[in-house]
């Protein structure tokens, strides 16, 4: 599972400065980066986890979330262990957390993930759980491998890979679900360990690189919830990734070192997607809340119901073929074709 990194190059004193994600750690011979996975053997970088996998599962795309790229069909997903940010709220944080050496990791080489994606019926492979980019050299082959046998790829990402490194793989990655923490330097610093600049760069960049962007927000009582960084979060998205990018509010449920605080009121929620609705995005969800009726899509036009949701299931799909509501005519930017799902997750 050791592999030379890419994206690394070497200093004096056998020293090394990795510029694959924001940090852009300088590490000394012997230690590792912020993510815990990538260490200076010698004065070259190596990745610990490459095809070391700590989670595999067939999944809906829904899940990830993506509501708007393939909806209904089902993804090969899986994770590692590692982290370039330290979120006080983690929900994965016995995975992120995890050190290579005391860490359980199945071996899984790029071209057995591809063919178990496909054996499994799955329509793409989706790199999630964990930070993807702190095992690019496995997602990089994976996802070119992917893309030769006509599978889709997939980030679930808390954005922080550098343009260079997103620039090399975005030929072969469809899609970029990241998730936006909060919309304050503040927020990034003391919650995240980590600053908001660069994920917005790259959100940019992803959508100029082609890529399907969907951007999450998980809205945390007291610490990212006001109106107006939500208001300052919706313009931000309308203005730089598009008014029809889907933009979703998730709820917080008590994990890690935040166990204190409550779960997210659902009418802090509906407030959020109002805000996000004045501001002119056109497709906002309510996520986390099994039941809520805008896990649906609705036609921003005319308001019939098109794409309709449970448990991450697609239980009715509405859209045309050409992609437009059957009722108005207006065009639905949906990525892919519909997959009904055979229910096997």
């Amino acid at each position: 599972m050791i592999h030379e990194a890419m994206f690394y190059e070497k200093l004096a004193k056998n020293e090394v400065q990795c510029n694959l994600c924001a940090h852009r750690c300088r590490v000394r011979p012997g230690k590792r980066g912020i993510c815990g996975v990538r260490e200076n053997c010698e004065g070259s970088l190596f990745s610990l986890v490459y095809g070391g996998v700590a989670n595999e599962d067939v999944a809906n795309i829904e899940q990830k979330p993506f509501y708007h790229y393939y909806p209904g069909s089902m993804a090969y997903s899986v994770g590692t262990i590692g982290c370039n940010f330290r979120c006080r709220h983690c929900q994965n944080w016995r995975l992120s957390r995890a050190a290579p050496e005391d860490a359980f990791l199945g071996t899984l080489s790029p071209s057995q993930l591809v063919m178990q994606a496909k054996m499994a019926g799955c329509q793409s492979v989706s790199w999630t759980y964990n930070e993807p980019t702190v095992w690019y050299e496995y997602t990089y082959e994976g996802a070119r491998l992917a893309k030769e046998e006509g599978l889709g790829t997939s980030y679930v990402t808390n954005g922080y890979i550098t343009p260079e490194a997103l620039e090399n793989i975005a030929p072969y990655l469809d899609a970029f679900s990241v998730d936006i923490k909060g919309f304050s330097e503040a927020f990034y610093r003391e919650i995240c360990g980590a600053k908001l600049a660069p994920v917005l760069e790259t959100s940019r960049l992803a959508k100029e690189l082609g890529i399907h962007v969907e951007v999450v927000n998980l809205v945390i009582p007291t610490h990212n919830d006001s109106p107006d960084e939500i208001r300052e979060l919706s313009r931000w998205v309308y203005e730089n990734l598009g008014k029809d990018t889907p933009l979703h509010f998730n709820r917080f449920h008590p994990h890690y070192e935040m166990k204190h605080l409550p779960p997210t009121p659902i009418n802090t929620l509906d407030r959020a997607r109002s805000i996000a609705i004045e501001e002119g995005m056109r497709f906002v969800y309510i996520g986390n809340v099994p039941g809520h009726p805008h896990e649906n899509t609705y036609c921003p036009e005319c308001g019939s119901l098109l794409i309709a949701r449970g448990f991450f299931e697609v239980q009715e799909y509405n859209i045309s073929p050409d992609k437009t509501c059957p009722k108005c005519g207006e065009t639905i930017p949906i990525t892919g074709e519909y997959r009904k799902s055979s229910g096997m997750i």
